[in-house]
């Protein structure tokens, strides 16, 4: 009786432990088999963005970027695009001038230096204190003014890639400014460069400039060529010879600059891009690889004062010379022996 009382007593017990035991093991399973579902399951897709609405304005807005990108481009490449395109174009102009009184030597004789550039069929332009160095400097005026005579001994222009230079002369000179057009007399030796692009309309301030031209001269150049023709020629007091040497080794070679326009006011342009001795005369590009001007002068101390002709006023004297060109008879032919 004692034993079947004991039995009685624990089934219930462990029925219940068993249960137990198997309700953990379902829980177990079922969090088990979720924690894998979720391991291994493939990723949800994400969510495809909707298209943007583009409005009439936002498209206006896109196009303008478009436009501004492309315009900072072309003015990032300008000063590259003007040197590849119209570097043997642009010469460097070198002569010899002299002021005396009659029956006397010559009181003042000086070198010049300065830049031209093609603006039609051997026609360059430059400025006029290049073309005729006594115009604006006050020692020769003082002694034009008691009765000396200035007189050019040499002017001739070195362009790029050709071994020698050839003769150039003054054809017309402006009136009221510092701008000239000269003419070259063997024109057939450059009739293959082509002219420079002027530009029709004036240029705003803040607009893109960029200079070129032959600044500091034989001087520029030479410094710049390689060490063994720099320690030929460095030390020589012979510009003309140094420029033919440096011709005969196509290393006559213009320089840029770049800057800003600063301000116009009449014919005057007044740019930051740095010049120096050499570069009167230069022609001035706009961002579109346009000459808007002929570099004149700096102020000497003040980085933004470069002072420029606008090209309208270069204008009047290209014609001028191409009508008097055209006017001039030619020369008899040669009767055959």
């Amino acid at each position: 009786m004692v034993e079947s009382h004991h039995s009685s007593e624990e089934e219930p017990v462990c029925t219940t432990w068993t249960r137990l035991v198997e309700v953990m093991l379902g829980l177990f399973l079922i969090i088990g088999t979720g924690f894998l579902a979720h391991y291994y399951a493939p990723p949800a897709p994400l969510p495809i963005p909707e298209r943007p609405v583009f409005t009439n304005d936002h498209q206006e807005e896109l196009n303008q970027l478009t436009r501004d990108v492309d315009e900072l481009k072309q003015e990032q490449a300008m000063p590259a695009l003007v040197l590849n395109r119209y570097r043997n174009s642009i010469c460097y102009i070198y002569g010899i001038y002299q002021v005396s009184l009659p029956g006397h030597r010559p009181s003042l004789r000086a070198r010049i230096s300065g830049t031209g550039f093609v603006v039609a069929e051997g026609l360059l332009a430059t400025n006029r204190h290049v073309a005729e160095p006594w115009y604006g400097d006050a020692e020769s005026e003082v002694l034009i003014s008691k009765g000396a005579k200035p007189e050019l001994e040499k002017l001739v222009a070195f362009f790029p890639g050709f071994p020698l230079p050839v003769d150039i002369t003054p054809q017309v000179l402006s009136a009221h400014g510092d701008l000239a057009v000269l003419k070259v007399e063997n024109s057939h030796a450059i009739s293959r460069l082509r002219p420079l692009p002027l530009a029709e309309k004036a240029s705003n301030p803040g607009e893109l400039v960029a200079v070129v031209g032959y600044p500091m001269g034989v001087l520029g150049m030479v410094a710049k060529s390689p060490s063994a023709v720099y320690e030929r020629l460095a030390y020589r007091h012979d510009d003309i010879g140094a420029a033919n040497e440096l011709a005969a080794l196509s290393l006559i070679r213009p320089s840029a600059t770049c800057g800003h326009l600063g301000d116009v006011v009449g014919d005057k342009l007044i740019y930051d891009a740095p010049t120096a001795h050499g570069g009167s005369g230069g022609p001035v590009f706009n961002s579109q690889g346009q000459v808007i001007g002929i570099n004149e002068a700096y102020i000497d101390g003040f980085s933004g004062g470069t002072l420029g002709v606008s090209v309208q006023a270069l204008r009047p004297l290209i014609a001028a010379a191409q009508k008097r060109i055209d006017a001039t008879p030619l020369p008899p032919a040669k009767q055959p022996n």
